[in-house]
């Protein structure tokens, strides 16, 4: 028999299958639930689009609070479980936090798709979150029409050292973890079955040395590259943060063969949408429609983009304070 391919039980794959940035926006505009009492301190909410919910404690301390889930990225079922916890740990460690406990998040179509799969994505979710020391307490499941699975995690961090999307300042390096490409490899896989083994060690991998080298370098601003690409995310950090930024489209790593998936057409529909919501706010002169397709990439499980300087992690470009660019422009990349 042929083996099962998962991504062709799904229309998109991994965070390229999310609501569009801008649609999402307009969507959530607005809804602030207003509690008399609180129990406790908001610290982050819904108006920057940060990567977790943050409230104070007792102690000082933030609990975080974040869920992520996905339809299949890659046919494996072991890896696909394995890169979608490594994608919802990666909300806290992008918070500067560090995870505590998780519940698994399924969708199934059972009379489609054998229950032994299943067992697999799970298998591999758990060891990614055991490898993280993160215990997996339960979850919840339906039978649903196409198989998607996640996590909703809970994790801790110092109230006074979160790592947020809005405290970026001007004259900082920007810094990147991951390499980025892994959305047209995976459109290039769904479409061809072609494995790059070099993009799911890239997803797989943990951004908790990442994290902790971030904290300890004092960076105060951070968010994990994911669904939106680079150019979504970091647009959002400026317009949260009220800065600009250059990037430097050379200094950008890519994992190997994105271009080769680029040029043969495997562009995953939300890296488009991505690319067109940024747009009015680019700067992008000399530079061609490949590279910025490259840049706003939709990932999944990418690395964290940091406003600071790390050990080992490239600098692809710099904040700028708001408005020092071309008008009305937030991002320039050269």
């Amino acid at each position: 028999m042929d083996p099962i391919r998962l991504t062709q039980f799904a229309r998109g794959g991994g965070c390229a299958c999310k609501i569009p940035a801008g649609e999402l926006e307009q969507i959530v505009a607005g809804l602030h639930g207003s509690i008399p009492e609180p129990t406790a301190e908001v610290l982050v909410g819904l108006d920057d689009g940060d990567d977790a919910a943050a409230v104070r404690i007792e102690g000082g301390t933030a609990l975080l609070s974040t869920a992520d889930f996905f339809t299949p990225v890659i046919d494996d079922a072991y890896d696909w479980g394995r890169i979608a916890a490594a994608n919802a740990l990666s909300d806290i460690y992008a918070m500067g936090g560090t995870p505590v406990m998780a519940i698994n998040l399924v969708a199934w179509p059972r009379e489609a798709l054998p229950t032994e799969l299943l067992r697999e994505v799970l298998r591999g979710g758990l060891d990614v979150a055991s490898q993280a020391g993160c215990p997996v307490l339960g979850g919840h499941s339906i039978d649903g029409p196409e198989p998607m699975y996640g996590m909703a995690v809970t994790g801790t961090a110092p109230a006074d050292r979160l790592m947020r999307n809005d405290a970026a300042e001007p004259g900082l390096p920007i810094s990147l973890t991951k390499p980025l490409g892994v959305g047209v490899l995976n459109n290039r896989h769904k479409a061809t079955g072609e494995v790059s083994t070099e993009a799911v060690e890239s997803m797989v991998a943990l951004n908790r040395d990442a994290s902790r080298a971030a904290l300890a370098a004092g960076v105060r601003a951070a968010t994990d590259v994911t669904g939106f690409g680079l150019l979504g995310h970091l647009y959002k950090m400026c317009r949260a943060s009220g800065v600009a930024a250059r990037i430097d489209a050379a200094a950008v790593p890519y994992v190997a063969g994105s271009r080769e998936a680029l040029a043969a057409g495997h562009v995953p529909g939300g890296s488009r949408r991505n690319l067109d919501w940024v747009r009015p706010y680019l700067s992008t002169p000399g530079v061609g429609e490949d590279e910025l397709i490259l840049l706003a990439d939709a990932q999944t499980s990418g690395g964290l983009l940091v406003v600071g300087e790390i050990p080992g992690a490239p600098v692809v470009g710099e904040t700028v304070p708001a408005g020092s660019l071309d008008e009305g422009v937030l991002i320039e990349v050269a």
